[in-house]
């Protein structure tokens, strides 16, 4: 009317106003009608008694547009309706056409955007408006009579459930992908997350929009691909057969779907230019079997909630049972498209179906089928809670893993471990066998990617196969050999001799590694203040080769015994370049279990737990784990005898080939060394180490002695040299001497041979306060734990205790007064030959000291640092870390015994370790083995110190161990055994 009015009246203005509001109110009318119509046909299709079950609610503008996954995206859903599932290969696939075995439906195309006529179509537009508004009210009244005949079928459905009936297949528009054979179908875990079922995404909103599909309510997880399209400003009204949809807040990935789409076919007419989800006729028949059984299955819900669904095939163990008045026809097994495998994380997961069970509301809950109980749902209630807080939880922890880089898999990550732990350096074994050029070449990359400081690269590889050349390498190495074997102790010689060091001959191939440190320029980034650096890349570069190397079956041998400049000269290289390794690579017959120089006992492997420090150096604890002091752990570590082992040998002593008794302490010695190391007979003592705590004292100041302080410094010097008593001693008896300085109040430098460990330079005057504070006591005896430790892991099977330090028998003689209770004069002695007045002042320094500090003998720390030289402290250490180990330590004289008076206050049981190896002229040192309850070896009225009494009782303890190993029995040897009469009356009770 008024746009006849507007006509009448000449306005073409309002004329065109007026037009386009009416064809915007008809369009309107004509979609409302159209969606009556499609929901009227599809309750036609209805399995349920009920149209009103499901609330179908619109599909929102800006909701994410479905298409079809791109290769490569994981895709992971259910078989629930027989939905086989396409892997993409090339794009997009096209839009399907339309399916031709469902009932004809009224569809229109939903536009993107409303376009205005122009003024010269208003009459024809106003024309197709009326006829169209004449469409719509005859499809109106058609939809009125299907919507009546559709509840009639509905509820005679229900009623009187039919057989499946196999549809024929329809022609359909070809997919690219490849599809597996058909396989048995099966439920997947509801707990797990796993399997064939959709999984949100981490970081993804997934409200459901619950709508009702034809034959049954059905809910399809869909995964969008991230995809952006527009979005109509009007949605179409929702198909007669909805779907229970998971939304996704766009831009999201597409998840595929389980159930047939011609629902998501739909959508996408509707909504141009949007692709259709591509199908098979597989899935719609497999779709119209599920929609037509009459016994439908209570399907367990996952975390993000599936619905009930009637399914015509055998119940899984995780379903409920389906009623048995129903026939249960098995479903077609439905091929099954390749997923492409993609790793997830378990804290993705976690978080995917703590979202999955967050986004579940009463008002999504799909209709519930027969066989839901109130019992499940009450509890669903009251896990509501738990299972948002673990979401919240989850959700922060999957945001954190999506941005982590992917791992190696576990097949992988095994391969990479086994390479490294299996790695080796090879001696022996090698084989002839030329090495394949394209092998070569796969190493030598490997040693070619290894990072670098500033990326540098700073190696170069020269491969010599020329034997002329090699044997010139070799004869140097022969050299070297000869030289360092000249060096060694007695018993490391032995050891050494036994060894093979290079393999230059052995091998078809030699590889030798240079640095060049100038390369990149005096600017390279990183080594400005270290230029060290360029020699530590090269380095990566050999552990690269290396690695690849076992990997190819072939052994590898690092050759050290060359003289740089000379081997440089030998093969011709550049004076700048440096050379970092010579390696003999080569096929090999086998390799070790376990490196070659722990299997000879050359060395032993430090365990890790030694190595690993949190926060600060020393506080040691392996990852998870508490930090604990390097005291704490030894002294926890500390332990008694074995007492089977030692009634072995004591067994064994009985029936050796000598009177009972009769090698007296040894035999003792014997028994307590196989008591230690848990076996009879234990290993002997060898090789051994003699360690000599160097350190100045404060009391010096008092005139305790003659000797200046300097002498300290100057006697470590020359046990670096080899001129010391005590270095001729250890030659004789082949025992290596290590120096350490723990405090000599001098600045010794980088001498050759010496272990700097210097806690501070010399302790204070103990006559006017504590030498040492607690802190620096502690630190001394963890670094004469360090100390056994490190000689343990050498290789050495023996401890032996040494000391150097002006005025050190003062502070001797008051430990032992504290901690036996003995008097000054009872503790004090002449120490290194001071006169009666020197002696009388010696005294009366001590008796001042106890005085001051009146020490407590349960604090031995306390005592420690109110008494005690940093010598003192280190060789507490040093014995309580040779006793954890369960390796013997042979304490020399006056200050080995009175620092093992500290360590027993610290770990009583640490004495099981220690051998006296003399007494001292000393008077305190008797006091103090007394009180350790260990009886000497020898008694030399030795008062020299230095270590000089245990190595010369080295070879008793030897002789001990070795006639407990080599001595033949009565049995053995055939020699009648001596009745118990024969026993002597004083060993009689031994």
């Amino acid at each position: 009317a008024l746009w006849l009015i507007a006509r009448v009246g000449d306005h073409p203005v309002l004329e065109f106003v007026i037009l386009v509001s009416l064809r915007t109110a008809i369009s309107d009318f004509v979609y409302v009608l159209l969606g009556l119509c499609r929901w009227a046909g599809g309750t036609r299709r209805r399995a349920e008694p009920s149209v009103d079950d499901a609330v179908p609610e619109p599909v929102q503008a800006g909701q994410p547009v479905l298409l079809d996954p791109e290769p490569g995206e994981e895709e992971d859903f259910g078989h629930r309706s027989g939905a086989y599932e396409p892997e993409l290969e090339h794009g997009q696939p096209e839009p399907d056409e339309p399916q031709q075995n469902e009932p004809a439906q009224p569809q229109a195309a939903v536009p993107h955007q409303q376009q205005a006529p122009q003024p010269q179509q208003v009459g024809q537009q106003a024309a197709q408006a009326g006829q169209q508004a004449q469409q719509a009210g005859q499809q109106a009244q058609q939809a009125g009579q299907q919507a009546a005949q559709a509840g009639q079928q509905a509820q005679q459905a229900a009623e009187h459930p039919q057989p499946v009936q196999p549809q024929p297949k329809q022609p359909r528009q070809r997919v690219a992908p490849q599809v597996r054979q058909p396989q048995e179908q099966h439920e997947d875990d509801p707990l797990s997350g796993s399997g064939s079922h959709a999984r949100p995404q981490p970081n993804q909103q997934q409200p459901q929009q619950q709508v009702q599909q034809s034959a049954t309510p059905q809910q399809v997880q869909q995964q969008s691909q991230q995809v952006p399209q527009p979005q109509s400003a009007r949605q179409s009204q929702q198909s007669a057969a909805p779907q229970q949809v998971q939304q996704q807040s766009a831009p999201q990935q597409a998840q595929p779907q389980t159930a047939p789409p011609q629902q998501t076919a739909r959508q996408s007419q509707q909504s141009a230019p949007q692709q259709a989800q591509p199908q098979t006729a597989a899935q719609q028949q497999s779709a119209r079997q599920s929609q037509q059984s009459a016994a439908p299955q209570q399907v367990q819900q996952q975390s993000a909630r599936q619905s009930q669904q009637s399914a015509p095939q055998q119940a899984q163990p995780q379903t409920a049972a389906p009623r048995p008045s129903a026939p249960q026809p098995q479903a077609q097994p439905q091929p099954q498209a390749k997923a492409k495998p993609k790793q997830h994380s378990q804290a993705q997961t976690s978080a995917q179906q703590a979202q999955g069970a967050q986004a579940q509301t009463p008002a999504e809950a799909p209709v519930a089928a027969p066989a839901a109980k109130p019992a499940k749902q009450a509890a669903a209630k009251r896990t509501a809670p738990a299972s948002a807080a673990a979401a919240k939880a989850a959700s922060a922890a999957s945001a954190a893993a999506a941005d982590r880089a992917p791992s190696y898999g576990e097949v992988e990550m095994e391969a990479v471990y086994r390479v490294i732990h299996e790695r080796r350096d090879i001696r022996n074994d090698f084989l002839p066998d030329e090495l394949p050029t394209e092998v070569l070449t796969r190493i030598l990359e490997a040693a070619h990617t290894a990072p670098s400081v500033g990326f540098s690269q700073p190696w170069d590889f020269l491969v010599l196969r020329d034997e002329e050349r090699r044997q010139a390498v070799h004869d140097l190495a022969v050299r070297q050999r000869k030289a360092y074997a000249a060096s060694l102790p007695k018993a490391r010689a032995k050891a050494f001799a036994a060894l093979k060091i290079e393999a230059i001959l052995d091998t078809p191939v030699n590889i030798v590694v240079t640095c060049d440190p100038t390369r990149g320029g005096r600017h390279t980034l990183g080594r400005y203040t270290q230029p060290m650096m360029a020699p530590f890349s090269t380095c990566l570069a050999v552990e690269n080769l290396w690695l690849a190397a076992r990997a190819e079956g072939l052994g590898v041998g690092w050759v050290s015994f060359f003289d740089e400049r000379e081997l440089a000269e030998t093969l011709g290289l550049p004076e700048h370049l440096q050379i970092v390794a010579y390696l003999c690579v080569g096929y090999v017959k086998r390799f070790p279990d376990e490196p070659e120089l722990a299997g000879a006992g050359w060395a032993r492997r430090r365990p890790l737990s030694w190595a690993v420090h949190e926060d600060d150096y020393g506080r040691r604890g392996m990852p998870g784990g508490d930090p604990v002091s390097l005291l704490d752990a030894t002294v926890d570590a500390v332990r008694g005898l074995d007492e089977d082992a030692a009634s072995a040998a004591r067994e064994r002593q009985g029936r050796m080939t000598k009177p009972p008794g009769s090698l007296g302490v040894l035999e003792h010695v014997a028994e307590q060394l196989a008591g230690l190391a848990g076996e009879c007979p234990p290993p002997l003592p060898e090789p051994a180490a003699l360690a000599v705590f160097a350190a100045d004292h404060g009391v010096h100041a008092q005139g305790v002695t003659p000797w200046p302080q300097e002498v300290t410094a100057q006697m470590v010097s020359n046990f670096l040299a080899g001129g010391a008593v005590v270095n001729a001693f250890a030659k004789q008896v082949g025992a290596e001497v290590c120096v350490v300085d723990v405090g000599v109040n001098a600045n010794l430098g980088n001498a050759s041979g010496l272990i700097p460990r210097k806690i501070r330079f010399g302790t204070a005057d103990m006559t006017q306060g504590p030498a040492m504070s607690r802190d620096e006591a502690t630190a001394a005896i963890e670094a004469g734990i360090e100390t056994a430790r490190d000689l343990v892991a050498a290789g050495n099977r023996c401890l032996l205790t040494g000391d150097m330090g002006i005025a050190n028998t003062t502070a001797s003689a008051a430990l032992i007064a504290a901690f036996t209770g003995a008097s000054p004069a009872q503790v004090t002695g002449y120490g290194t030959g001071i006169d009666e007045q020197t002696y009388a002042h010696k005294v009366e320094i001590v008796r001042r000291a106890l005085e001051l500090h009146r020490p407590d003998p349960q604090d031995p720390i306390g005592v420690l640092a109110a008494f005690g030289g940093l010598e003192h402290a280190a060789l507490a250490g040093f014995i309580l870390g040779g006793a954890a180990l369960r390796v013997p330590v042979v304490l020399d004289g006056v200050i080995a015994g009175a620092a093992a008076l500290v360590a027993q206050a610290i770990a009583p049981e640490v004495t099981v370790g220690c051998v006296a190896g003399h007494r001292s002229a000393e008077p305190g040192h008797a006091l103090a083995l007394e009180a350790l309850g260990v009886n000497p070896l020898i008694d030399l009225e030795l008062r020299l110190g230095e270590g000089s009494g245990a190595v010369l009782a080295l070879p008793l303890v030897a002789s001990a161990v070795r006639a407990l190993r080599e001595v033949a029995t009565f049995d053995s040897a055939g020699v009648a055994d001596a009745s118990a009469e024969a026993v002597p009356p004083a060993e009689r009770g031994r």
